[in-house]
Order: structure tokens, then C-alpha cells, then sequence
């Protein structure tokens, strides 16, 4: 299994903060791509500081690509490695307008993430917003484990519990109930891991701890204080890896179950 898509329901949960945290994390070379489709460039302004990127390349080219017939071979010139990393990215679109491009190439670049298994790649996606025109939702379908992104407050939760039935019935339709759940950012402010868990009715597949100092440098690229390897948010990501880990190996068991017969 190899493809992870992150999603929120509203504004500015922790989603793509979530999302480099995770893969900068993460065991294996992994490619994080930025297929939030507001042209927000979050990655860019935020963790980059907006300095200039090794290329100029978007997601969007890559939709040309696809309509060429040459999103295969187009691909790994699109990436670039984050410096001392084993995490390739390709970032999003540069405007909003850009994202109706994005339609036609969710589903074959689902197909594409998946395959980089094959060279020991993982993928993580940060898809933005549900609800927003050209969301990527046969992205988000075809994802080994989706993770809804909500903080534990009670603006949070409300606004992921008016996207979780839906989410999970599609899931369960698809017949893959196991691939979706929630990623919660802050337990405890108010709500525990096992409250958010009964109101989305969706497992918590793992939580990050509400740690603004250390999320500032992956979300605003703010200088790593001088215990930046052991904050709290870190230790809750690496955390969050091995969660993530043992529900793709727990996905893989359930396919495994159903291609052989014994469960159907």
C-alpha cells in the first residue's frame, strides 16, 4: 500500500502541515504532492518561505502531460527533493483558475502514485478542502488510507461531521471501510480522541499534539528550536507514522481476505 491522502473539512485545520509532517517522517523515500486545488501554493509560501523552488513546474503541467500521453515519463523531471531528505514534491497549481485543468488527471494520477510502490516510493497527498470545485475526488477514492484532518475543538468537529457519512459510505460502497479515517490535531482541547471518534463515527487513526511553536516551521518555515528533534509535535507525528503504518498493513490484510475468498 502506498498512497495516503489527507483532506479537511474546513479552513486551515493542520492539513498540510499534517501532511509534510508526515513524510518528512516518514521510513521509506516518499512523494508528497500538493493536489489542494484553491492555489493557495501552501507548501511554497509557508514551509519554502516563498523562495524560489528548483523548478517552476506545477501539477498542472502535469495535466498537460496526461492529455499528451506522457504523464509516466513527465513525472520524476516534475519533482524535486526537499534538501537532506528522502521527500520528492510536486506542488500545486499557482491560481485557482488553473484547477479545472486538474479534472481529467485525478484518476490516472492515482493510478501513478500507486505504482511508485514498485521503486520502494510511498506517496502522500494533501487534497485541501472538500467541497471545493475540481476537488480531487477519485483521488481521495483510490487512496490505500484517507485521513479527514479535524482539530478537537467543537468548530472542528462540527464541520468534519457534516463530511464524515458521506466519506465513510463511499468508502464502504467501494467496499473498503478499513481506508478511511480521521487524523485529529490537539487532543484534549476539549475534545479526546475517543469523543471525536464517536461523533464522526470514524476511527482516529492517530492524533498530533498542539505544539504552535514547532508547527511554525513546517507550516511557516519558522527557524527549528534547539529541541525541535523532540517536541511534542514530533514525537506525535513519528507516532503518527507507525499509526498510519499498522492501518495500510491492516488495509492489505482485509484486500488479501477478500481476494482469496475468505471474506467477502
Amino acid at each position: 500500500m502506498s498512497l495516503i491522502a489527507l483532506t479537511s473539512a474546513s479552513a486551515a485545520p493542520g492539513a498540510t502541515t499534517s501532511a509534510l509532517g508526515l513524510a518528512l517522517h516518514w521510513p521509506r523515500p516518499v512523494v508528497l504532492v500538493e493536489a489542494d486545488p484553491s492555489g493557495t501554493r501552501a507548501l511554497n509560501a509557508g514551509y519554502f518561505r516563498g523562495g524560489q523552488l528548483p523548478t517552476n513546474e506545477t501539477i498542472v503541467d502535469l495535466a498537460v502531460s496526461q492529455r499528451q500521453g506522457t504523464l509516466v515519463e513527465d513525472l520524476p523531471g516534475m519533482l524535486f527533493t526537499i534538501p537532506d531528505t528522502s521527500v520528492q514534491v510536486l506542488t500545486g497549481p499557482l491560481r485557482q483558475n488553473q484547477s479545472r485543468a486538474l479534472d481529467t488527471l485525478w484518476e490516472p494520477l492515482a493510478s501513478l502514485l500507486k505504482s511508485l510502490e514498485r521503486n520502494g516510493q510511498d506517496a502522500i497527498v494533501d487534497l485541501g478542502r472538500l467541497g471545493l470545485e475540481s476537488f480531487g475526488h477519485k483521488l481521495l477514492a483510490a487512496a490505500d488510507l484517507a485521513l479527514l484532518t479535524t482539530r478537537s475543538d467543537l468548530p472542528g468537529l462540527v464541520a468534519a461531521s457534516s463530511w464524515a457519512p458521506a466519506l465513510r459510505r463511499s468508502f464502504d460502497n467501494a467496499g473498503a471501510p478499513q481506508a478511511i479515517g480521521a487524523l485529529m490535531i490537539g487532543p484534549g482541547r476539549p475534545y479526546t480522541a475517543s469523543e471525536a471518534s464517536h461523533v464522526l463515527d470514524l476511527p482516529i487513526i492517530a492524533t498530533l499534539a498542539w505544539d504552535p511553536d514547532t508547527a511554525s516551521a513546517y507550516s511557516h518555515g519558522a527557524t527549528q528550536h534547539r529541541k525541535f528533534a523532540s517536541a511534542p509535535l514530533n514525537k506525535s507525528l513519528r507516532a503518527a507514522v507507525q499509526s498510519a503504518q499498522s492501518a495500510l498493513a491492516n488495509t492489505r490484510a482485509q484486500l488479501e481476505l477478500t481476494t482469496d475468498g475468505s471474506q467477502r
